[in-house]
């Protein structure tokens, strides 16, 4: 018995030694660990960032990235990278809640504006925008979207309107914009006179214009990997292109329409700055709807990833995630129960879901059934039937079985998380107004 105890001692005062040592290590790799982040950090401060890639998820917020987590069912890459984070105040000039084309403003300018305006002061005054700035360095630009490529927050880097709607301008403008080197989106029909299948008024066709000023014109995927020239104009559908859930077979995606313009862009010794959009995030908060809001967050992540693969081999590229503004004020409530990863087995929207009953001959539930996985109870048959839209009707009983929860249909005040990664990173932690992510890329480009 004595011996008993008198061994345990020993492995007691054993276990305590490893214990103590094993804690000595694993202090020494924290220390290593913070002093090479340290020195990460500090050359990132020294380092000039040739390259810029600005990832904007259009209506994302910190609620999104929480539900997103769960769906994933693990951290979304710009939290698993430990970039620096901060802090951004969304608002515009002339209200608290912000649209996309001030907040996109106030990225591309470094100026707040009113609502509704690209790129353009309050009183009118055009602005140059980042873009320019950076083509003016000798640096290549780009602009990537899953909306029109003329929608407001790719248009607020290549064009300058008071109003957003006006597409045709802001297509004009970007097809002579001799400092935009790569477009790829959708909105064809912007380019294109009525003759041509297009909304053009003017009879123009600025697709012609845009190839007699060096763009090489592309409107596939395919087309879009076999292009070689030095200014690419992809427009990949009439509209916006489809939503992550029903994606074309000839269109690209987020993923590739990205990982094509690093690839084009980077050939330019002198860096570049390219611009991509998530576009439909924001969609899909605007509708409710939490099935679209994670699968365009998957396909944004998928993004993402493209663009810190590349910084990796490249020390001088400088990645920032920022969205523009939240959009549907999103929050989690999950349980074991009700839970984002049911939302995995989801094939389509609650717009496309609606659209399909009202042109055939099917009830909601079974149209609901089809494209979930899901039977409806009596209770969310009734939901769906009392809402104002089966889309929204759809997509609330969708929202409750995956515990995630909204508080509007619109655009919120909320401040969003900047993430960044990079020569210059250390400018984006704090608190930050909207205006000074444009400053912070600028500093880094020196």
């Amino acid at each position: 018995m004595k011996k008993w105890k008198r061994s345990t001692k020993a492995a007691v005062l054993l276990g305590a030694s490893s214990l103590i040592a094993g804690t000595a290590a694993a202090s020494e790799n924290d220390d290593a660990d913070t002093a090479a982040k340290e020195n990460s950090k500090q050359a990132s401060e020294e380092t000039e960032a040739e390259n810029v890639i600005l990832m904007v998820p259009d209506g994302f917020s910190d609620s999104v990235s929480k539900n997103y987590s769960l769906y994933k069912d693990g951290e979304p890459v710009w939290e698993e990278r430990d970039m620096t984070t901060g802090k951004v105040d969304t608002s515009s000039a002339d209200s608290i809640i912000t649209d996309s084309a001030a907040a996109g403003t106030a990225y591309a300018t470094g100026e707040r504006t009113n609502n509704g305006m690209i790129s353009t002061t309050p009183d009118g005054e055009t602005m140059p925008s980042i873009l320019d700035n950076a083509a003016d360095m000798g640096k290549s630009t780009g602009l990537v979207a899953t909306s029109t490529i003329t929608h407001a927050t790719p248009a607020v880097f290549a064009s300058n309107v008071e109003d957003r709607n006006n597409y045709t301008e802001i297509a004009k403008q970007m097809a002579e914009n001799e400092n935009l080197d790569l477009m790829y989106g959708g909105g064809r029909e912007h380019f294109l006179p009525e003759s041509e299948g297009g909304i053009r008024e003017d009879g123009e066709n600025y697709v012609d214009k845009a190839i007699d000023a060096g763009f090489e014109y592309v409107e596939t995927e395919r087309a879009m990997e076999e292009a070689e020239g030095d200014r690419i104009m992809g427009l990949f559908a009439d509209d916006a292109m489809n939503t992550s859930m029903e994606q074309s077979p000839v269109q690209p995606s987020l993923s590739e329409m990205t990982s094509s313009a690093i690839d084009h862009l980077s050939q330019n010794e002198d860096g570049f700055f390219l611009m991509v959009e998530g576009s439909q995030i924001d969609w899909a908060g605007h509708a409710n709807d939490p099935a679209w809001m994670m699968s365009d967050t998957e396909a944004f992540e998928k993004a993402v990833e493209e663009a810190t693969a590349y910084s990796e081999e490249h020390e001088d590229t400088l990645v920032v995630v920022a969205s523009d503004h939240d959009t549907g004020g999103s929050a989690s409530e999950a349980t074991e129960e009700n839970h984002p990863s049911v939302l995995k087995n989801v094939k389509a929207t609650g717009a496309a879901m609606q659209e399909q009953v009202l042109l055939g001959d099917e009830e909601p539930a079974e149209v609901f059934e089809e494209h979930t996985g899901m039977t409806m109870t009596g209770e969310e048959e009734t939901m769906v039937e009392e809402a104002e839209s089966l889309e929204l009707g759809f997509n609330h009983v969708l929202s409750e079985r995956s515990g995630i929860d909204w508080t509007s249909t619109d655009h919120t005040a909320v401040d969003i998380t900047v993430y960044a990664e990079g020569p210059g990173e250390e400018a984006f932690s704090g608190n930050l107004k909207n205006t000074e992510v444009f400053d912070a890329m600028q500093q880094a480009m020196k």
